[in-house]
């Protein structure tokens, strides 16, 4: 099939993740808990198998955090904005169902304007940078959860800070997901090539409704009739499908 192999070169997971911070956790998953079909016991201490297996990269509420970066006015002229913006939206909407930190950022908001209204985050306070990474702005937010294991990445742009801030999150240990539904650039080759370059470096990239959906865990969860509404409808096409078909020059 043509583009397959570009496919599967991209979206296979790394074979160097990084080594994630260590901790313990228990709990319904209506509490941000560890589901009992993530848990295990070991000499009578219920293990949370995020934290024992990182290299499969599952995800729990209770030790992952949103970060949702730069989706400001200024932008909106980038590739496929409103479809990104809409996606974040919906990882917005479930973090705050199942109690899931988040964290919003503005670069130079002074000249790029603030965060567009479409993206729901009127109740967040936005930490305004200079630096690409979205980091040094916010490390009191990742020092402040010692629990922290996941942090779930949307934003723009890819090659920008979205890549620098994904580098310095695995630097500290943490498990990066990449929402590539919820990230752009202006440029659909440096897109690519930034996401295929955060999966090198150890990053997990994931759809939206899969990263949603791992975060639920079981369908008798008590939020997952509200969470249902929101993925009902598949998400914005944003152009993906497009840079593994033959178009992109790089990938052929």
């Amino acid at each position: 099939e043509p583009g397959a192999g570009q496919v599967s070169g991209l979206w296979e997971a790394s074979t160097r993740p990084a080594t994630p911070r260590v901790g313990l956790s228990g709990g319904s998953p209506a509490a941000g808990g560890t589901p009992a079909f993530l848990s295990k016991t070991w000499k009578g201490v219920q293990l949370d198998m995020a934290a024992v297996r990182p290299g499969l990269g599952r995800i729990i509420p209770g030790s992952s955090i949103l970060f949702l970066c730069d989706m400001q006015e200024k932008f909106r002229h980038v590739s496929f904005f409103p479809q990104i913006v809409s996606v974040a939206a919906r990882m917005l909407k479930v973090a705050q169902l199942l109690d899931v930190p988040v964290v919003l950022t503005e670069q130079y908001p002074q000249g790029l304007g603030p965060t567009v209204p479409e993206l729901g985050a009127e109740g967040l306070q936005p930490w305004s940078k200079t630096c690409f990474s979205m980091v040094p702005a916010v490390q009191q937010e990742l020092d402040a959860r010692p629990q922290l294991r996941s942090v779930l990445l949307c934003g723009l742009e890819t090659q920008a800070c979205i890549l620098h801030t994904a580098l310095d999150l695995l630097d500290q240990g943490l498990q990066v997901h990449v929402v590539v539904d919820a990230c752009t650039s202006r440029s659909q080759v440096d897109r690519l090539v930034a996401l295929s370059r955060m999966r090198q470096s150890g990053a997990f990239l994931s759809t939206s409704e899969g990263l949603i959906l791992q975060l639920v865990g079981d369908a008798t969860h008590p939020r997952f009739k509200e969470i249902q509404k929101i993925i009902k409808e598949p998400a914005p096409d944003s152009g993906l499908l497009g840079l593994f078909h033959g178009q992109n020059p790089l990938f052929r």
